[in-house]
């Protein structure tokens, strides 16, 4: 049996929904506006670091020499990273808009500045801020180990995904 108001209230209720949608949709627009490029990265995405003094960052595709960080996890709010990744944080009017954990992504055979306070940016080998050279890298592997060679001055290792960067100098 039907009644003669079911058809309009369904109407209504559909009607409501495409008005709360595009309301939604555009309150997450408007927060999303805030934020950089680098805030609005995905798991996946990578990230190149401009400047190391001001962290200032960009997305950049990941098989690029300058594509220094790949991003692992995104948050909106604070949280604690994995071993071995880097986070990213992006605050606006005290509260925090993004929070990435980032893994290293260095490429064998390239030179970067390493930071305490910024991290690990790319920069030309023949540069005096060259903190080191990637000597090799070992993906599928977390083991300082397999950086016993003579060229091999130190190791990065990464859990997950397991990595394992050898460093040498960068005049090498």
């Amino acid at each position: 049996m039907k009644f003669a108001g079911t058809r309009l209230v369904t109407r209504l209720g559909l009607a409501l929904v495409a008005v709360a949608v595009p309301a939604v949709t555009g309150c997450s627009m408007i927060k999303d506006a805030s934020k950089s490029d680098t805030a609005k990265a995905a798991v996946g995405d990578c990230i190149n670091v401009l400047e190391g003094a001001s962290a200032k960052t960009e997305p950049v595709d990941c098989s690029s020499e300058k594509a220094v960080y790949k991003v692992m996890q995104v948050f909106d709010s604070t949280t604690t990273c994995k071993e071995g990744y880097t986070s990213y944080e992006e605050t606006l009017n005290g509260g925090t808009t993004a929070f990435l954990c980032l893994a290293p992504n260095l490429k064998e055979g390239v030179c970067y500045n390493e930071n305490p306070s910024t991290g690990y940016r790319f920069v030309d080998c023949t540069a005096p801020e060259a903190s080191f050279k990637v000597t090799k890298r070992i993906d599928g592997k977390a083991d300082e180990f397999e950086c016993a060679s003579a060229d091999a001055v130190n190791f990065i290792v990464v859990p997950d995904p397991a990595t394992t960067f050898c460093l040498g100098t960068a005049k090498a």
